[in-house]
């Protein structure tokens, strides 16, 4: 039987094309670690020793071993009873089963709010959070916070690997008001909470500053918050979005969170020195924008649907620490992006590399665009059918598809 691989499983009637089954098991793990994810699983139906093979540690470990997948997108929808991925590299749509942890129940529903490597991250109306391997179905139940923040603002939910080790993992969360800002991490080796620290706001070098307008201190910002809340419109973000925050880890081993404020100000917080900061506005007051934030390459990028003279764009921006100014590095071709204008459109964004996968919304319509950063090519996906009907989700979270990721 010719699978989609290329390979060619052994048979009575025709020859081999390659031999593989003649291979040691140590080389043939070594082969098959290569093949992408979806393709592995196809060909586990080829015969008994390769189905065994997904469940071997030594199969696992040279996986693990492989630099990088090609990414794929979960999908957000609630009120499937199975997930939707996105393959970037098939490009093509796949469904996938829940597992037991995470079947839907109407009393405790569990939303995605982070993902990093081959994991996402869930938390359920309790407050509980559960991590998973969306690929295998395996999940575990994260230990409840000893000391919940009581009567204080979850800001950032965010997801990182153990600079010592990929095999364990942390979960960030940053919470509390902006002049006093706390965070807590937990570590998935000892399976444990860390204390909470308390982060102190960053002296700003007067050199340096960024000056703002006085005039526009008391004007009010019209944008579509990151939390949740709406202001100016009456488009609901994705509540899986609430705690949208990205992680980055610099050269030095610094770690920083990025999340956006109430306000629609960028805020990052310094794990390492244990510093905020608050970056100057993207647009003026008065403005009306849907913004969101995305990791792209270990920098934070921000993209934002804005309007103005009687039409909208899309653009993705960087913050230049030497200028200590906004520059834009990526936009949409206007003709597209002109469809949003006066549609009350929001963003949802995940990225993966230097893809962007854009989420848009309205009351009127509903789109998801493939932005290439390198390329500046903006490619809209095609529509996702399931039971004769095209599905529309609200945001999406990257990951990468890895057999042997651990929860």
């Amino acid at each position: 039987m010719q699978t989609d691989g290329g390979f060619c499983a052994p048979t009575a009637s025709r020859k081999r094309k390659f031999p593989l089954d003649d291979l040691n098991q140590d080389l043939l793990e070594r082969v098959l670690s290569w093949l992408p994810t979806s393709v592995f699983f196809r060909l586990t139906s080829v015969c008994k020793r390769w189905k065994s093979i997904a469940d071997s540690a030594t199969f696992q470990l040279a996986c693990s071993q492989i630099p990088s997948r090609d990414p794929w997108f979960f999908m957000v929808d609630p009120h499937l009873n199975q997930w939707v991925v996105f393959d970037s590299a098939e490009r093509n749509w796949k469904t996938l089963n829940h597992p037991p942890l995470l079947q839907l129940n109407p009393h405790i529903d569990s939303i995605p709010v982070a993902a990093h490597d081959g994991l996402i991250c869930f938390r359920n109306s309790s407050g509980h959070y559960i991590v998973c391997n969306p690929v295998t179905g395996s999940t575990r139940q994260l230990p409840p916070l000893d000391k919940p923040p009581q009567n204080q603002s979850l800001h950032a939910i965010a997801m990182n690997s153990f600079s010592t080790s990929h095999h364990s993992y942390k979960l960030v969360l940053v919470y509390g008001e902006l002049s006093s800002l706390t965070f807590r991490i937990y570590n998935s080796s000892v399976n444990l909470w860390e204390e909470e620290i308390r982060l102190s706001r960053k002296a700003e070098n007067p050199e340096n500053s960024f000056q703002s307008d006085p005039d526009d201190d008391d004007e009010t910002v019209y944008f579509l918050s990151i939390t949740g809340n709406v202001v100016a419109t009456n488009m609901q973000r994705s509540p899986s979005k609430q705690y949208s925050s990205v992680i980055t880890r610099k050269d030095g081993g610094e770690e920083i969170v990025y999340f956006l404020s109430s306000s629609g100000t960028v805020v990052s917080c310094n794990l390492t020195s244990k510093l905020f900061y608050e970056y100057p506005k993207l647009l003026p007051a008065l403005s009306e924008y849907s913004i969101d934030i995305v990791e792209s390459k270990g920098e934070f990028l921000v993209v934002v649907l804005s309007e103005f003279l009687e039409t909208a764009s899309l653009r993705v921006w960087k913050f230049d620490e030497d200028t200590r100014a906004w520059r834009q590095i990526a936009a949409m071709p206007p003709a597209m992006s002109h469809e949003f204008y006066g549609k009350k459109v929001d963003i949802n964004c995940a990225a993966a590399g230097h893809q962007i996968l854009i989420c848009i919304n309205s009351g009127e319509l509903c789109r998801y665009i493939l932005c290439d950063l390198v390329a500046n090519e903006w490619i809209e996906l095609p529509q996702c059918i399931k039971e004769g009907e095209a599905k529309e989700f609200m945001s999406a979270f990257s990951f990468e598809p890895r057999i042997e990721a651990s929860v």
